[in-house]
């Protein structure tokens, strides 16, 4: 078995990815206002939605453990496109963005250690949504 496949790899994966999903959190929470109140706490649900389904062993949390991943990368990937097209453009906002790209890479590798490929996720969620099976990572 690779490092990378081992419950240690994927421990150190998931705890980066739920601290770095925190931190943008945290980051748009204190700016106020409506639009980033609303983005933080949607960091935030994702967070604790993304580390639920990596520590649970539960069937159904497990056959569904694809959508997290793939929610919180579509919805950092949105946050990013929102401020490149809206803005406010100030430092914070381009760190907060290197957070949410670095995000985005970890997911990937996460994609990459838990599937294989993303075709290997696609399958995954097909099984779990449309076969009634377990997905690829159970």
């Amino acid at each position: 078995m690779s490092f990378m496949r081992s419950r240690t790899a994927g421990a150190m994966v998931t705890t980066a990815i739920v601290g770095l999903a925190l931190a943008t959190s945290y980051i748009h929470l204190g700016l106020g206002g409506l639009l980033f109140t609303m983005n933080g706490l949607g960091y935030l649900g994702l967070a604790a939605l993304f580390a639920v389904a990596a520590a649970s062993r539960h069937p159904l949390v497990m056959r569904f453990s694809w959508a997290p991943r793939v929610m919180l990368g579509g919805y950092a990937v949105i946050t990013i496109a929102g401020y490149l097209v809206m803005g406010p453009y100030f430092t914070l906002g381009w760190i907060t963005k290197g957070i949410e790209v670095a995000l985005i890479g970890l997911l990937t590798l996460d994609v990459f250690r838990v599937y294989g490929s993303p075709f290997g996720l696609i399958r995954g969620a097909w099984a779990s949504v449309f076969q009634g099976g377990a997905s690829a990572a159970a």
